[in-house]
């Protein structure tokens, strides 16, 4: 069976009603200004209309490129679900694309958005000619809290600790404001004590500055800049995406100071109430572990967000389909020694 009847290059604008805001016109305009070139183009899928798709593409090397498709592609509503349809569909895609991609493109990677639900459930599956990634862009999982609920009932969702702990920010003189970019310098600052801390990697300043600027320029989405202070004293921060019926918690920062004053547990509340006051019907806490593991060097997140209540989702991470073996090979090496390196400095 043929799942795909065509695919033709577009207009990016063809990309704002997209799902996701990682396949919008938005984030392709936002990743053209850090050296990709995106491409949109429109999938057409047996028995629907066609959809749009955000295609991400880097040079590496004079002769060596590779593309991305983050959160992609998206399929149409009635598409079957299962797992050797959605293959047979990536599979075509993955075909189709090598002949309207630059000659040098050595593999074009994606970030299927399809996922199962639930703490102990296994992805999706990816079959082969689809290969593992080094390593994954988006984070596979996350937690994704409802919001038609009453914040009583949101409240009464999470785990008591978290209740305790939102009580005890208020009460300690906590207060979470919500600010604009001129305030990017002081969430940068305590965003690079916690990759300190954390042993992450972060970009440099201008990355988050331009988030702001392109989302000014495209109506769809609005990011917000969240400080929690202490007498006056900033101590925590988010930076959280509000797009149609989602908001996305993107970046969170926190000191190496009063952190017994719970402020990043009153971020989050303060977020999700905005968020549900806005409109939006699910908060996205954008990336966990895959499971409870406290051997995971990132175990403290898991613990974290997964505390609010919520579904856990698991999608399958980075899969990369080969057109020029021996180029993928020399990536696959580069890109597995830049995974080392992370790990050695995450322990």
């Amino acid at each position: 069976m043929r799942y795909l009847r065509g695919i033709i290059p577009a207009e990016l604008s063809c990309c704002g009603k997209a799902g996701s805001f990682l396949q919008s016109d938005f984030w392709g305009d936002f990743k053209a200004r850090f050296g990709w070139t995106a491409r949109a183009f429109l999938a057409d899928w047996a028995g629907a209309e066609a959809l749009s798709l955000l295609i991400l593409w880097r040079p590496l090397a004079p002769a060596l490129s590779f593309a991305y498709v983050p959160w992609g592609p998206e399929l149409p509503p009635a598409f079957p679900t299962d797992d050797g349809a959605r293959n047979g569909a990536l599979k075509e895609l993955a075909q189709a694309l090598r002949s309207l991609l630059p000659g040098n493109t050595a593999f074009i990677r994606f970030d299927p958005p399809w996922y199962t639900e639930g703490a102990e459930t296994a992805p999706p599956r990816i079959d082969p000619p689809f290969s593992r990634a080094g390593m994954d862009v988006q984070p596979p999982d996350t937690v994704i809290m409802g919001l038609a609920a009453s914040e009583e009932e949101l409240l009464g969702g999470m785990k008591p600790k978290w209740r305790y702990n939102i009580g005890l920010a208020a009460k300690k003189g906590v207060v979470v404001d919500r600010r604009d970019e001129q305030d990017l310098d002081v969430f940068y600052a305590l965003y690079r004590e916690t990759a300190k801390r954390d042993g992450i990697a972060i970009h440099g300043p201008e990355y988050y500055k331009t988030l702001f600027v392109c989302s000014r320029e495209k109506s769809a989405q609005e990011f917000r800049l969240y400080l929690a202070s202490h007498e006056g004293v900033p101590i925590a921060g988010s930076i959280v995406l509000f797009r149609g019926p989602e908001a996305v918690y993107l970046y969170g920062a926190s000191s190496n100071q009063k952190r017994n004053l719970m402020a990043p547990y009153a971020l989050q509340w303060r977020a999700m109430q905005d968020a549900r006051a806005a409109g939006c019907m699910e908060y996205d806490l954008y990336g966990i572990p895959p499971r409870e593991d406290p051997t995971h060097p990132m175990a403290g997140l898991y613990r974290f967000k997964t505390g609010f209540g919520g579904r856990i989702i698991h999608r399958s991470g980075s899969w990369d389909y080969t057109y020029r073996g021996a180029r993928k090979s020399l990536f696959t090496v580069a890109e597995s020694l830049r995974k080392f390196l992370r790990s050695i400095k995450k322990r």
